[in-house]
């Protein structure tokens, strides 16, 4: 969406409101005719609106959901409205990231009040070339309509909105619900034809004129330093263009050594990269691998932890007075991202000094400041297109596909550089979610009522400080529902690099805790759903820790009636043949509220087939676009039980991952996909994000299930048939 000479807009996030001042656009300036109402929105002389996207979309349906926010407020037809993805530039569009499913509930009232506050701008215009109060006037499908039966297109009026003083969109009327024509309803995906019809739209699809392709080799140890190789000799392999050196700072997020081939096809750099034969200083660095991690993590159970997360009542009296005990260890593996488009990036440095950048990343501001950093280029001289992203899951988060694409074009000024990750290097070169071993321990009274809890956490950490996505919150569920409860942990040294997967921490923390709760009800004579129950008590809001989000216990409480009347559970508690079970799963996670209920079969040869699963969530109200919102919550599930039943891990051996592709990192397939019965709650609390919370309660309830079924609990991930054959 460009903007004309002498036009001045400006947006920026303050508080809950955007702020946008527009100054005069003269209709000359525009080639199209078009008029730009503020920073979002441009009509057209056809009467048709352009509205700008701003954040990047992974599939989640952002792309969609904004601008039908910002539609709706304008008051047009859906049918008139042209998405446009904005440039990366946070001071005119507010924050453009995805991730944490924040972008609903940071988006909601802003993008809305973009459309509010254009749609008053039109109103006045109207109102001032019929010499009309604004107040009797109203709007509907792009036109400004007067009691009188007169009407005027937003076209018509367009350059005279532009005239109009600045608008506060913080001080406009926005919608009542019951007024909704867009809000609400299943829109498809906005680039769903063009995917179909194999247009390019995404960052692997990229290709400049006169592009080269990039191959790039790094240490199969993370952190190796480049010592020597035969460079020449690839350097003259026919169609090579370039063998270039690329010195990195040794971090993971922005530059490790290596060797980058260049060629006019991606094959042919990629041939060449295979017959670099490289000597790295892996020194210091090649003596980390899973058995010892897995080793090392059971010595740590075994003595007293390094620090206390939380310590409430006193849980040492709960366990002196128990009637009964419950210990259980419990532990998940490393795991990549593996998204079906690899890690890529194009990159142009320009003989001016200034770089273009076609990203797919879920994070582009931060790409943008390692690439200042790393390059020595002004953050203003950095120029970011986004591309649509073929996965994310917390991957793209970190931009070191960004970074390394900039510093080989940094190398051949003028030359546009597309940097394509192979499947391997994919697999190999990921920010993986961080392993992790929990020793819990529970204390019961003499009614099999829960009194205390202690979890001893085993997570990666240096200096006191755990890795990025291995947290435990301290405010976790049952904490703040449990007067006696301790979570402490202890760190082990790794070179991996660790980083967020979709539902970060709590994709792990929910199977651990979930599953070991429901040994505990087992263990006192209960179910699961009526241990939770009796922990949450009345309804009550729980203030978070830090920044974190206040848990709901009211919420909580209704997610976890409703699909256990919609699944049927007390009436179908026990299994109805051999081999068959059903579990149970609650989370919180992101701002939302998920229960489960899992049903499924395991053969005699330990295999699990899931037949069903029952979701209910409670993501506040509205739910924007139900059709994207079932996509999400579907996929969510699928995603985490291919986590759990696939076979899903990262080994690795001498500081070096073993797995390399989808043979031996399977993630699910068409096939393993069971029935999803999802619904949500309405309730009266605003809309927040769905790219997270379906996923948590997913792998404790399908444990749980297996538990019924076999009566074998699954305390380790992924889950073989070796674990459940009879």
């Amino acid at each position: 969406m460009a903007l004309g000479r002498r036009t001045f807009l400006k947006a920026s996030l303050v508080g809950a409101g955007l702020l946008i001042e527009s100054r005069i656009l003269l209709a000359a300036e525009e080639a199209s005719g078009s008029q730009i109402l503020n920073a979002f929105i441009r009509i057209g002389p056809d009467n048709r609106v352009v509205i700008g996207a701003k954040n990047p979309e992974i599939g989640q349906g952002i792309k969609t959901m904004l601008p039908m926010l910002i539609a709706e407020e304008l008051d047009v037809a859906w049918a008139q409205v042209e998405i446009e993805q904005l440039l990366v530039d946070a001071s005119r569009f507010g924050p453009q990231s995805a991730g944490g499913s924040r972008a609903t509930p940071v988006n909601w009232l802003p993008m809305r009040r973009v459309g509010a506050a254009a749609r008053q701008m039109l109103v006045q215009a109207a109102a001032i070339r019929w010499r009309s109060d604004p107040a009797i006037l109203k709007t509907g499908e792009g036109m400004v309509l007067h009691p009188d039966g007169r009407l005027l297109r937003y076209a018509e009026i367009a350059a005279d909105a532009t005239r109009v003083a600045p608008i506060d969109p913080a001080t406009v009327p926005l919608k009542a619900e019951a007024d909704f024509r867009i809000i609400g309803q299943p829109v498809p995906g906005v680039d769903t034809p063009a995917i179909i019809a194999g247009k390019p739209l995404f960052g692997i699809d990229m290709a400049p004129p006169g592009l080269l392709h990039a191959a790039l080799e790094v240490c199969p140890v993370f952190g190796g330093r480049f010592k020597s190789g035969n460079l020449d000799v690839v350097r003259a392999m026919s169609g090579v263009e370039h063998v270039l050196q690329i010195k990195g700072n040794g971090q993971a997020e922005a530059l490790f050594d290596g060797i980058a081939v260049l060629a006019r096809s991606w094959w042919a750099a990629d041939n060449a990269r295979q017959a670099l034969e490289i000597e790295w200083d892996t020194s210091g660095l090649d003596h980390y691998a899973t058995a010892d991690y897995d080793r090392q993590a059971h010595e740590a159970l075994a003595r007293n932890a390094d620090a206390v997360i939380v310590r409430t009542g006193n849980v040492d009296h709960a366990f002196e007075t128990a009637s009964r005990t419950v210990e259980a260890t419990y532990s998940y593996p490393f795991l990549a991202h593996a998204t079906l488009e690899p890690q890529n990036c194009t990159a142009l440095v320009k003989e001016s000094g200034e770089i273009e950048i076609w990203a797919p990343s879920q994070n582009p501001e931060t790409g943008r400041a390692l690439v200042s950093d790393m390059l020595g280029i002004p953050k203003d001289r950095i120029r970011i297109n986004l591309t649509r992203i073929g996965g994310g899951f917390g991957r793209r988060l970190l931009n070191d596909y960004m970074v390394r694409a900039a510093a080989i074009a940094a190398q051949v000024p003028g030359t546009p550089v597309k940097l394509l990750y192979s499947r391997a290097d994919d697999v190999r070169r990921d920010f993986y979610r961080p392993a992790g071993w929990h020793h819990f321990a529970a204390a019961l009274d003499t009614k099999g009522k829960l009194t205390g809890l202690r979890d001893h956490f085993v997570t990666f950490g240096r200096d006191g400080t755990p890795s990025r996505a291995a947290q435990l919150p301290a405010e976790l569920f049952p904490a703040g529902c449990l007067p006696n409860l301790l979570y402490e942990q202890s760190f082990l040294d790794t070179n991996m690099p660790t980083g967020w997967l979709r539902a970060p921490a709590s994709n792990a923390l929910s199977f651990v805790f979930q599953a070991f709760l429901d040994e505990v009800a087992t263990a006192g004579g209960t179910d699961l759903p009526a241990l939770l129950l009796d922990l949450l008590g009345e309804a009550r809001e729980i203030p978070g820790a830090a920044n974190a989000p206040p848990f709901h216990t009211g919420r909580a409480r209704a997610v976890i009636e409703a699909v256990r009347a919609r699944a049927g559970w007390d009436s179908a508690k026990a299994r109805s043949a051999e081999g068959e079970g059903r579990g149970f799963g609650f989370f919180f996670s992101h701002m939302g509220y998920f229960a489960e209920v899992v049903d499924l079969k395991v053969q005699a040869g330990g295999e699990v087939g899931v037949t069903r699963v029952y979701a209910v969530g409670d993501v506040g109200w509205p739910i924007i676009n139900p059709l994207h919102a079932e996509q999400q919550v579907k996929g969510s599930i699928i995603e985490g039980l291919g986590q759990a039943l696939s076979g899903q891990r990262i080994d690795q051996v001498a500081g070096k991952v073993v797995q390399e592709n989808f043979h031996d990192y399977p993630i699910a397939r068409m096939t393993d996909t069971p029935e999803i019965d999802h619904s949500f709650l309405r309730t009266d609390f605003p809309p927040t994000g769905l790219g997270e919370p379906a996923l948590p309660p997913v792998i404790p309830a399908l444990a749980n299930a297996i538990f019924a079924a076999t009566g074998k609990r699954i305390r380790t991930l992924p889950v073989t048939p070796e674990m459940l054959e009879s």
